[in-house]
């Protein structure tokens, strides 16, 4: 059984479901939703996410003070 656990902001759902939930708040106070894709939208952020944990991770490791060993 494999016991790795993900952050939330890297599932889909979670995401997809929080656009949802945006697009309905926004449209609710009248702005303009109908040409939004939720999909679309949904896999932009978790792009965006992935490549700002990427820069994290990046950044980090440079600024680390011990070694890498094995």
């Amino acid at each position: 059984m494999n016991n790795d656990l993900k952050p939330w902001y890297f599932s889909r759902t979670i995401v997809a479901s929080l656009v949802t939930v945006v697009l309905s708040i926004a449209g609710s106070a009248g702005l303009a939703t109908a040409a939004l894709d939720a999909d679309v939208i949904s896999d932009a952020l978790l792009q965006i996410v992935t490549a700002g944990a990427g820069i994290v991770a990046i950044f980090g490791r440079i600024r680390a003070k011990d070694r890498i060993g094995l």
